[in-house]
């Protein structure tokens, strides 16, 4: 029944096994989603999705093979499908108040009610609008969409209106995610986890699986061992570019700042404007007065570093290319002799661009960072960028 689902789950290069579909047949049978859409979305999407990049791909899979179901009339659900009224009962104690469930039962209970539907459905011929008898819209009827009643079957409308249908007869629709969109912090780390140079170090916090089982085979008791737990070895060092063109992004490069703290053990952090001149510092409010040689910054952090540059690298061309060019304060050199002293003291390094990547060719001063740092080691900010950044750094 759901081998066509599976096809076109294949067909959109989610990477489900014949595991894990069998999997979610078994699901099905042991009746986890039964009478349940969402239920059933859920089950699905568990069962055959292992990895949250391929959510969207899903969601498009799923509505191809579902899509014909909005041309299925009412009558012929209700006819091919014997809903439970224990099911009816459980879906109210779920969404309907004690007043509402009265009401319904004073006026013959959910058996009634699905009585009466049917019997309207063979009576009535045509669309139908307003009114408080026939299945249509924008009436009083229990049946139909865009009206009320305040315990109707809602059949043909988009979303809810009044939140008091007692069923929905309407079209699932799915929202679909894309590894091309800027995502939190949490999509971040996982990102980020693609760097990664494990060491051990600290106090004996880990419990050691494979020596405890090997100890108490050998002594014939329990002998529970343990090891210095596992650390991201990589230092990375950081340089975030703040203010003006920078202020629609600060919410994105707080949670990538937020992510690599939390992802990396060793990780310093410099801020600089629009291009890295010789002097950077860490607190923005302090700035002028507390400001770092960049001289300093080149000979204290030695070349094992990844050194990574966030920002939108949107300028003046004046500004990379001449003394003097910078927008705040008069640069003894220019720009880019300062950028290429970062490539080359730290051969592993990395540019995050939040702006979009579509933008980037109608951007001069773009094009003149991609040609310090090189076209591929300049990313877009998002999750497949970030990805692709790791993986350039961990080479």
């Amino acid at each position: 029944m759901f081998l066509p689902f599976f096809e076109n789950l294949r067909a959109a290069s989610v990477p489900v096994s014949l595991r894990e579909y069998l999997s979610f047949l078994e699901g099905m049978a042991c009746g986890l989603a039964t009478y349940d859409i969402d239920g059933f979305y859920y089950l699905a999407r568990t069962s055959m999705v292992k990895d949250e990049r391929n959510l969207d791909k899903f969601d498009r899979a799923f509505a191809a093979s579902f899509q014909g179901l909005e041309n299925v009339t009412l009558d012929q659900v209700l006819e091919a499908v014997d809903l439970p009224s224990d099911w009816l009962e459980k879906m109210a104690e779920k969404h309907l108040s004690a007043e509402e469930k009265a009401e319904i039962q004073a006026l013959g209970g959910f058996d009634k009610l699905m009585e009466t539907l049917r019997e309207r459905l063979k009576e009535q011929d045509g669309r139908h609008q307003g009114g408080s008898k026939w299945i249509g819209t924008a009436g009083t009827s229990p049946f139909g969409a865009y009206g009320y009643n305040p315990e109707g079957i809602r059949i043909g409308q988009n979303e809810s209106r009044h939140q008091r249908a007692v069923k929905v007869w309407d079209k699932r629709e799915f929202r679909n995610l894309d590894d091309t969109v800027e995502l939190g912090t949490r999509n971040i780390k996982v990102a980020l986890k693609r760097l990664r140079k494990w060491a051990r170090d600290g106090a004996d916090e880990e419990l050691d699986l494979n020596g405890t089982i090997r100890a108490t085979a050998e002594n014939g008791f329990l002998d529970v061992k343990t090891r210095p737990e596992r650390r991201n070895a990589v230092k990375v060092l950081l340089f975030l570019d703040v203010g003006g063109s920078m202020d629609p992004y600060i919410k994105l490069v707080e949670e990538l700042f937020s992510a690599a703290r939390t992802e990396f053990k060793h990780m310093e952090y410099f801020y600089f404007h629009n291009c890295l001149y010789e002097g950077v510092w860490r607190d923005n409010a302090r700035r002028w007065c507390e400001q770092m040689p960049t001289w300093d910054v080149l000979r204290t952090y030695g070349s094992d570093y990844k050194c990574i540059f966030v920002g939108d690298a949107s300028m003046s061309p004046y500004e990379i290319a001449y003394p003097g060019g910078a927008n705040e304060h008069s640069n003894p050199e220019a720009g880019h002799v300062w950028l290429t002293r970062a490539v080359e003291q730290w051969p592993d390094h990395l540019w995050i661009n939040p702006m979009a990547e579509r933008y980037w060719p109608h951007t001069q001063s773009v094009a003149m960072i991609q040609e310090i740092f090189g076209a591929d080691r300049m990313v877009p900010m998002t999750l497949k960028g970030i990805e692709q950044g790791m993986k350039e750094l961990g080479r």
